[in-house]
């Protein structure tokens, strides 16, 4: 009788030790692991657009509009 209650003992505390413990625990670890995977993608991809702005050559001005230099003056008319 006594070594049945001792086994059944056991049995519980086993039982809660991988319900209560073990699977939170795993079910955390993933959760987090994967939080990190998603961070990291999503810096690389910004990286990449920083990197991709970087290289990509300066738009030139419109040849119409006249290049100023400084302290040309520009006419302008008020609205009323």
């Amino acid at each position: 009788m006594l070594r049945l209650l001792f086994y059944i003992f056991i049995g519980w505390i086993l039982y809660k030790l991988v319900f209560d413990f073990i699977i939170p625990v795993y079910r955390g670890t993933k959760q987090v692991r994967r939080q990190v995977r998603d961070m990291q993608q999503h810096m690389q991809e910004q990286f990449r657009q920083q990197q991709q702005q970087q290289q990509a050559p300066p738009q030139p001005t419109s040849p119409s509009a006249p290049k100023r230099e400084k302290g040309d003056y520009i006419d302008f008319e008020e609205v009323k």
